[in-house]
């Protein structure tokens, strides 16, 4: 079995002050790419988790959100391997993959063989630590503290940092 971190997107590996609905939207931190590096390089698969629900809300489609995620995978792609990405376009409606639902990380962790007890969710909002113990994977919070979480920090690169030191 493998272990995984499960990160979102938004306000975790890309500036989310504004909406992400185009590719040119798009601002990866400079800081994410140094974290997802560092866990890359220890071995961990890194898998995208997102809760997109402007598809549902009509500011994007699918195919406008495929687009983003291309663009992100080309512009970490010197720093780190994406295996796979998830996301929920639901945002009204009654849904088993939006966070804090679990879904998107359980339909990853069977397909490819994850340890959950060993992978970690990474999010900035409290439904990403819910949905992350939820699945049963160990949580990492960026910004405003949550008691729940296992680890919290500033930003992607020092959250990598103590979910490497962790014991």
């Amino acid at each position: 079995m493998k272990n995984a971190i499960f990160l979102d997107r938004d306000g975790v590996i890309s500036d989310n002050t504004r909406h992400v609905n185009k590719p040119k939207d798009l601002i990866i931190y400079e800081e994410s790419k140094k974290g997802m590096k560092k866990l890359y390089e220890a071995g961990y698969d890194l898998f995208v988790v997102t809760n997109q629900g402007g598809i549902e809300l009509g500011y994007m489609t699918h195919e406008e959100l495929n687009k983003i995620h291309e663009q992100m995978i080309k512009h970490l792609k010197s720093y780190c391997k994406i295996k796979d990405i998830r996301y929920c376009p639901d945002f009204k409606k009654k849904s088993t993959c939006r966070k804090p639902e679990p879904g998107m990380i359980l339909e990853l962790a069977e397909k490819y063989n994850i340890d959950l007890l060993h992978s970690w969710m990474v999010g900035d909002m409290d439904t990403d630590i819910e949905a992350g113990r939820r699945a049963g994977c160990r949580t990492a919070k960026i910004g405003r503290v949550n008691k729940e979480a296992d680890v919290n920090g500033k930003d992607l690169e020092d959250i990598a940092d103590r979910i490497l030191s962790y014991s």
